[in-house]
């Protein structure tokens, strides 16, 4: 049983504004910086350009070449995933919010490792002298994303304990 085609369509929109925000920032910042460039706004936090050929944190940027094809088939395997559980008949709105984040930003930076061979990253937050690695609106989505499918699986814990909870003090 799957949620009528209906219902699914405001969780494949919101990831769509996803990837449009985040192919279309992504344009802004190759139009007006140059590869490795950085611009300081404050004292924490700087727009660059990079590229970057490996997966989050450019963990294997530097390998051969066959991460691509790798990070593009669990990518994919991904969206399918995702849009089989947004298929599943669930009420549930942070879950599929959720979701719909990680779908949106996955399918971003899946566009840029298909197109270019590279995602392109810009956010470069800094303290102290150390930098977390440059990430994009698409990574945003996937972290914020993430954080909802967690907190939803603590509410999810929560309700199962107060239900346990009155079930025994019922009898």
């Amino acid at each position: 049983m799957s949620r009528p085609a209906g219902a699914l369509a405001p969780w494949l929109a919101i990831a769509a504004v996803v990837v449009l925000a985040d192919q279309g920032v992504k344009g802004l910042i190759v139009a007006a910086l140059q590869p490795g460039e950085s611009r300081a706004y404050t004292g924490f936090f700087n727009l660059v350009l990079a590229y970057n050929r490996g997966a989050a944190f450019s963990l294997l940027a530097d390998a051969s070449g066959w991460q691509r094809p790798v990070f593009m088939a669990v990518a994919l395997a991904a969206v399918a995933l995702i849009v089989w559980l947004l298929r599943r008949p669930l009420s549930n709105r942070v879950f599929s919010l959720g979701l719909s984040l990680i779908l949106g930003g996955a399918l971003g930076n899946l566009w840029d490792r298909a197109r270019l061979g590279y995602v392109i990253d810009f956010l470069d937050f800094h303290a102290l002298g150390y930098h977390w690695p440059a990430f994009n609106v698409a990574d945003s989505a996937i972290t914020v994303g993430a954080a909802l499918l967690i907190y939803d699986g603590f509410r999810a814990q929560r309700r199962g304990a107060e239900s346990h909870s009155a079930d025994s003090h019922s009898g």
